[in-house]
């Protein structure tokens, strides 16, 4: 990775730490080396699963997953498949000493009782001020109900967003006001994509880091005020 200090007269400051926007192995590395350790963490179906391929075991991780689970390990491959252990997507996994199994009610329990630190979820499109639509676009074959997606974004303390920045159509996820159905109100604190890592909440979005693009070119691709993030904690 190379780092570009981008500085323009009456433009934006920030920092570019890659050359080019970042695969989701990659972005989901990042993710996990952003997780504090000790953490309870709920990854959610889809793109947020790779993350738990790049957890260090010094960082102490306890994942659990909304089907009944604490202490999921990575994803299985090869002989370590077993048809009965499986994530919330139906994707074969591991399972570190220690793992318990539990009633799906049970599990909810933990999500709406505010005992995961954070929950990374997917999502269609994420608002300025932290708002998430991640479950329903209004195709006909979309997903029929919301599903455990508000109990995490409501009771995680965090929720971490990974998504592609744009769509197929060069349409920017990240906006003004969420025009899809939104999953919950005011929650998303980070939103990892492949070209940008932003903070959102009340006061707007900040940019921490891009991935092949300057802070100017970002801009241009998303139709909200950006300011470059001047410290964050990991």
């Amino acid at each position: 990775m190379s780092v570009q200090s981008n500085d323009q007269a009456g433009g934006l400051t920030g920092i570019q730490t890659s050359d080019q926007p970042l695969g989701r192995d990659d972005l989901a590395r990042l993710v996990a080396r952003d997780i504090k350790p000790g953490s309870f963490v709920n990854l959610g179906i889809g793109q947020p699963t790779l993350v738990s391929n790049y957890l260090e075991p010094e960082q102490n991780i306890t994942l659990h997953t909304e089907n009944g689970m604490l202490g999921m390990g990575p994803v299985a491959t090869g002989d370590q498949i077993d048809g009965d252990l499986i994530n919330a997507g139906k994707i074969p996994v591991t399972e570190l000493p220690g793992a318990s199994y539990f009633h799906h009610a049970d599990s909810f329990a933990i999500m709406r009782g505010g005992h995961l630190d954070i929950c990374v979820l997917g999502a269609f499109q994420v608002s300025a001020t932290g708002d998430l639509a991640n479950w329903h676009t209004g195709a006909p074959d979309a997903i029929p109900a919301v599903g455990g997606a508000m109990d995490l974004a409501t009771g995680a303390k965090d929720v971490f967003v990974m998504m592609t920045l744009l769509t197929r159509e060069g349409v920017s996820k990240l906006v003004e006001a969420c025009t899809y159905p939104l999953t919950g109100i005011g929650c998303v604190t980070r939103v990892y994509t492949d070209k940008a890592v932003f903070l959102t909440g009340p006061g707007g979005v900040q940019v921490r880091e891009t991935f092949g693009c300057t802070l100017e070119e970002l801009q241009k691709m998303v139709p909200v005020p950006l300011q470059a993030a001047s410290a964050v904690a990991s």
